[in-house]
This record gives structure tokens, C-alpha cells and sequence, in this order.
């Protein structure tokens, strides 16, 4: 959601094709008083949209953007169906306790022949997210009341690499966040620091699979050693979610000896967006439980004015059951060998990719071989643009690459990052590496957009070193105040995240 505010109330949307069927121009924040032909209408808003960048060249986002025509003709099929209505639709409500069942099992839950996995489809991870963290905050209340403890200061550990819906979380359901800071060269979380961090009050530990600044996996299996260990010292029974919102479709096809989820017996919840590599458009994602015990019954709802007792374990409500439908249609279509295949095809992109970048001499590859299948890269020398500016200029040959900063303590390091999906092609990745090749000759040509450690200097007092005196400033100051620079300018522009 972006919260915006209107300056111009007079300001009005002109019409282009649309002057076929009327020539009078539309306020833009009003609605109008009379109705126009369906054909304006739709024209009236195309043309509109016509300014957005291209979905498939938008290499920001991990968001799947391109379905076979096959699944889009189910997905309008079934626009229509409220998903919440589990008595009306029922076969819709069997389709995903077909997916949750799928899911757990990719996962290796320990579900019976006879039992059902628990879990749930959402809206995407971050609703997934909450639902696994309210679980936690819910378990650790219980035992706490339990044992006369207070319960007013639960926390969660996780690095400061996570993604923007852990702090949302932690906001709104009044849980303190406590971030293990990176380092240049580490930007996961340390499962050393994280266990290290952890007290009575943490509500459970948030690992990352497929980090989103890098797409690094973070080590699940050590966490969960060295914090068995430590349970084992304390007497507590901190457990561990993990985040796989990225890498849950990545690492058992391609890495199916990693031991990261369910097969770790501190691993409780499993988080995985369905409108990422589970290769769903937007609006799906999924939360699994390795068992009933891992989610309170007190925070399940049971209604039945829709027509029959339904149990209800989400933020959300009403909502179409496209995604849902998408998601079974992906599975079944593809099976595990299809998913393998598309995930092989798009590590083999990122590995063009990335010795294409490399054979410029400009850049340091900065992203893993092992993980989501994305390329993350700083310039080696930045003295005379930053990443910012490449960016920028990629800009007009219709790509939108990403440039940011690390988060604490790696502040100094920017990076572009290129996320590669299935839609995105050797092809495209060879044109990328073209342009972005042409993008630096033409900055190379141009005046230094940075300020060069050859003139540039800071004044100090002068009882400091004396009347009239410079301090130069070294080269790496000079880069983390370019930087900081750039990230207060990214960040008013930004209005969302992937």
C-alpha cells in the first residue's frame, strides 16, 4: 500500500484514443458524475498504463510475470470465486489443502499416511509471516503463564538482511526485533550471533532461505545445532521458523541434500511465496506447521454462517481463488522434474549473466553459486559513478535494475541486483549485458559524478590542526557518504518492496 496525498484537486486525465467516444477530460481524484461507453473506459485507462515499466524487463522483482495461456484461462475462470467460501466452493477449499499437503511434503513434514498437514494459503509471504509469528508470540504466552512469568517483552532474532514484513510484524504485533548486523563480505545472518542473542523471551529464530539482498541461503542446519545446544544448557525450547519465501521452490530441486527444513527438529513453521519461484502470478503465498501443537487452537476461528463450521486461520478474508487454482495447475502441469528443469534453466541464465559481468573488469560479484538464482554486483571502483547512476541509465533501454545499500553494518556497500525468473532468457540476459556494457562507456565519457579523493575535503576547527587547514578525506569516507546520499534518494522514491 502507498500512502499518498493530492496537492491539485483540478488536476484531470486527458483522453487519446479514447477521444473517439468523448471529448471531455476526467478529474483525476474525483469520481465522475456520469457514466462513459465501456470502450472509453477501457481505452482511457491503457493508454494509462502504458508508462509502466515492462513486467519482463523489470529484473527488481522476484514476482513471477509470465503463466502459460492455459493456467490464465482457469485464473479468469475462477476471478469470480470467493475464496473464504470453503461450504459454497468446496472443491476450491479441496485444491488447497492439496497444495498445503504438496508443500509439507517438498518440505519433509512428518505427516502420516493418514494425516493432514497443517497449513495454509495467504495472500502472499508477508501474511504468512504474521500468521507463523503471532503461533510463536501465542506458544511462548501459554508457557509463560504457565510458568508465572511475565509476558510483556517477547523478541524475535533474525539478521538485519530480512525483509520489510519481519519489521512490520514486530510493529504491529508489539514484538521486539533483534537484528544481527552483517559485515562487508557476510551479508546473512550469523548463526553464532543469533543464538548468542537469544534469551527467555525469544519467540523463536527467523532464518532466511534466499536472502533477498544477495539470495544467499543462510546456514539452518548450524543455527539449529547451536541452538539445541543452547536449550539443552538453559532449560528453554527456543524454536526456528524459517523464511524460504525465496528459496522454498529453489533448494529441493536443486539442492536436495541441504538440510534446512522439517528434517531439523527446531524447525517449526515454514513460510514460501507461491508468486515467487512457486512460478504463480502475485497474490499467493503459503504457511505450514510441522504439526497441530505448532499452532494454537485459540487462534483458529471457527464460523458457519457461510453454511457449515469452518476453521479460519488468516489476517485476511475475501479474496478470489485464482492464485490458489494457478498454484495446483503449476503443480500438477510441471511436477517435480518440470520445477528442477526451470530452476536449472535459471541458474544456468545467472551464470551467463554473471561471467558476462566479470569479463568487463568493472564489477565484483557480490551474490553466491549457491542459492536463489540472482546476480548481485558492485563496481570495483566507484570514484567516478556509483551504482546508482548505472541504475539509472539502464533505465532507457526499458530495464529496471535495482541499486541499494546493505543494511547495518555494511551501510558502505551498494549494489545492483538482477533477479533472473523463468521468463528471463539467455537472450535477454546476453542484451542486458550489452547495454549495461554500453551504459558504462557512456559514463566513462562524461564528468566524474562523484567527488575524487583529490579534492575532496572537509574543514575542521581550527583549534583542531590549526588556521586555514584541510582534513582530506579518505577514499572509502567519500564512499559511504556518496552512499548514504544515495540511500536517503532511494528511499523517498521507493513505494514498495518485492
Amino acid at each position: 500500500m502507498v500512502i499518498s496525498s493530492t496537492s491539485k484537486s483540478d488536476e484531470q486525465v486527458s483522453c487519446t484514443f479514447a477521444s473517439r467516444y468523448m471529448r471531455e477530460s476526467l478529474e483525476k481524484f474525483k469520481m465522475p458524475e456520469q457514466s462513459m461507453p465501456k470502450e472509453a473506459a477501457y481505452q482511457i485507462i491503457n493508454d494509462e498504463l502504458m508508462l509502466d515499466g515492462a513486467p519482463r524487463l523489470n529484473l527488481a522483482s522476484f514476482v513471477t510475470t509470465w503463466m502459460e495461456p492455459e493456467c490464465d484461462k482457469l485464473i479468469m475462470a475462477s476471478v469470480n470465486k470467493n475464496y473464504v467460501d470453503m461450504d459454497e466452493y468446496p472443491v476450491t477449499t479441496e485444491i488447497q489443502n492439496r497444495c498445503v499437503n504438496m508443500i509439507a511434503h517438498l518440505f519433509n513434514a512428518p505427516v502420516g499416511e493418514e494425516e493432514t498437514a497443517v497449513g495454509v494459503g495467504t495472500v502472499g509471504s508477508s501474511e504468512a509471516i504474521m500468521l507463523a509469528g503471532l503461533a510463536f508470540k501465542r506458544k511462548w504466552q501459554h508457557k509463560r503463564k504457565l510458568q508465572g512469568k511475565p509476558i510483556d517483552k517477547p523478541n524475535i532474532v533474525t539478521g538485519a538482511n530480512v525483509q520489510v514484513c519481519w519489521e512490520k510484524f514486530a510493529r504491529y504485533f508489539e514484538v521486539e526485533l533483534k537484528e544481527v548486523k552483517l559485515k562487508e563480505g557476510y551479508y546473512v545472518m550469523d548463526p553464532k550471533k543469533a543464538v548468542e542473542m537469544v534469551d527467555e523471551n525469544t519467540i523463536c529464530v527467523a532464518a532466511i532461505l534466499g536472502s533477498t539482498l544477495t539470495g544467499e541461503f543462510e546456514d539452518v542446519k548450524l543455527l539449529n545445532d547451536l541452538l539445541t545446544q543452547k536449550n539443552k544448557e538453559t532449560g528453554w525450547d527456543t524454536p526456528i521458523h524459517v523464511d524460504a519465501a525465496s528459496g522454498g521452490f529453489i533448494a529441493p530441486f536443486l539442492y536436495p541434500d541441504l538440510v534446512w527444513d522439517f528434517r531439523l527438529p527446531l524447525v517449526k513453521s515454514i513460510n514460501v511465496s507461491g508468486h515467487k519461484y512457486g512460478l504463480v502470478y502475485a497474490g499467493v503465498g503459503w504457511v505450514v506447521w510441522r504439526s497441530k501443537e505448532d499452532l494454537p487452537e485459540d487462534l483458529i476461528f471457527h464460523i458457519n454462517y457461510l453454511g457449515a463450521d469452518q476453521p479460519t486461520f488468516t489476517l485476511n478474508f475475501s479474496k478470489g481463488s485464482s492464485q490458489i487454482i494457478a498454484q495446483y495447475y503449476q503443480f500438477i502441469r510441471l511436477g517435480f522434474q518440470g520445477y528442477k528443469d526451470i530452476m536449472e534453466n535459471c541458474m544456468m541464465n545467472a551464470k551467463v549473466l554473471k561471467e558476462g559481468l566479470e569479463k568487463t573488469g568493472r564489477f565484483s560479484i557480490v551474490s553466491k553459486d549457491i542459492g536463489v538464482p540472482l546476480v548481485a554486483f558492485s563496481l570495483k571502483d566507484g570514484t567516478q559513478y556509483t551504482v546508482f547512476n548505472i541504475s539509472d541509465s539502464l533505465r532507457k533501454f526499458g530495464w529496471i535494475v535495482p541499486a541499494y545499500t546493505m543494511p547495518a553494518d555494511a551501510q558502505h556497500v551498494a549494489v545492483l541486483r538482477v533477479v533472473i525468473r523463468e521468463d528471463f532468457s539467455r537472450g535477454l540476459a546476453e542484451r542486458l549485458i550489452s547495454d549495461i556494457d554500453k551504459v558504462l562507456k557512456e559514463l566513462d565519457s562524461f564528468p566524474s559524478h562523484v567527488v575524487t579523493t583529490k579534492t575532496a575535503h572537509v574543514t575542521v576547527d581550527d583549534d583542531q590542526v590549526g588556521h586555514n587547514n584541510k582534513a582530506r578525506k579518505s577514499e572509502k569516507e567519500i564512499q559511504e557518504e556518496v552512499t548514504k546520499h544515495w540511500k536517503r534518494f532511494v528511499e523517498e522514491k521507493r513505494t514498495g518492496v518485492c
